[in-house]
C-alpha cells in the first residue's frame, strides 16, 4: 500500500466513525417521529382527525414524541395551528 492508499483509508474510516455517531445521536429523535407519526395516523383512521404534516408538524413531533403528537392533535382540534 502506498501512502496515499493509507491516507485514503484513514479519510474512510474516519467518515464511517462520524456517520455511526451522527445516527447514534440521531436515533431517539428518529424513534419519537415514528411514534407520533403513528399516532397521528391512527388518529386520522380511527378517529377522522387531520393535521397538516409540515416540517415544524415533524418536529414537534421528534422531539415530543407521543406527547408532542397529542399537542399538535389538540391544537389541530381547536383550529388554532396545524390546521389542513
Amino acid at each position: 500500500m502506498t501512502g496515499l492508499e493509507v491516507l485514503l483509508l484513514i479519510l474512510v474510516l474516519l467518515l464511517v466513525l462520524a456517520a455511526a455517531q451522527l445516527v447514534a445521536i440521531a436515533r431517539p429523535f428518529i424513534v419519537n417521529a415514528i411514534g407520533g407519526l403513528v399516532v397521528l395516523y391512527l388518529a386520522q383512521v380511527v378517529f377522522g382527525v387531520t393535521v397538516a404534516v409540515s416540517p415544524l408538524t415533524i418536529g414537534i413531533v421528534a422531539v415530543g414524541g407521543v406527547p408532542g403528537s397529542i399537542l399538535v392533535l389538540a391544537l389541530s382540534l381547536f383550529g388554532i395551528a396545524f390546521v389542513p
